[in-house]
């Protein structure tokens, strides 16, 4: 029986936690989400394991440190790759906040009628990102245009009643209604039934 089975770590690898965040609270956290999404008790996830319920408790209490072996255990205990257990451990993301009544506002066909579309922001080091908008009509004195991008797109009605088209479509929007699509088919508003309307628009590419 080596001493991870035994459930001791070898003491290269029974150090303490350095301090909250660190690799190992990570590691905790991950190990007891991933056990209670399973439905599992710890002693479970122990027999599992061939790790001892201390070992395990020790862990998910981020009082000791991994070694490769015993990650690979868990990973394989719970049924989940072992990079979902580092989770979190890259805590620097980039987020954006856009205050109510705040937001750039883009110009494109239709702003000067009373069409307002405007940025809820954007994440700048994504390859791939989403653009939030959120899409004022007050005015239905313009032509419509229809927008055609890659990715796809959704849009969540607020307030008034239009009718949306898509390709060969027409779905008449309400409050509280969806529409999910492919942007590459052209799309936009044909009919303004009830102004003002307003509407959130995502775009992800």
């Amino acid at each position: 029986m080596t001493s991870e089975e035994a459930g001791q770590e070898p003491h290269a690898e029974a150090e303490p936690a350095d301090a909250p965040g660190s690799l190992e609270a990570v590691i905790a956290a991950q190990v007891k989400r991933c056990r209670r999404e399973a439905g599992i008790s710890a002693a479970e996830l122990a027999a599992r394991t061939g790790l001892s319920k201390a070992m395990v408790s020790k862990i998910e209490s981020a009082s000791t440190s991994c070694s490769l072996t015993t990650l690979q255990r868990l990973a394989h205990g719970l049924n989940v790759p072992v990079t979902s257990l580092f989770q979190g451990a890259d805590t620097e993301r980039e987020a954006t906040l856009t205050k109510a009544g705040e937001g750039s506002v883009t110009v494109r066909t239709g702003t000067r009628h009373g069409h307002e579309y405007r940025s809820l922001g954007s994440l700048k080091r994504r390859q791939n990102p989403i653009e939030p908008s959120l899409v004022t009509l007050t005015s239905a004195s313009d032509v419509f245009p229809l927008f055609q991008h890659s990715g796809t797109e959704f849009i969540y009605m607020l307030e008034g009643r239009m009718v949306y088209g898509h390709g060969s479509y027409e779905y008449e929007l309400s409050p509280g209604d969806s529409l999910v699509f492919e942007g590459e088919g052209p799309h936009g508003p044909l009919r303004l039934i009830e102004l003002p309307i307003r509407f959130l628009a995502v775009a992800a590419h």
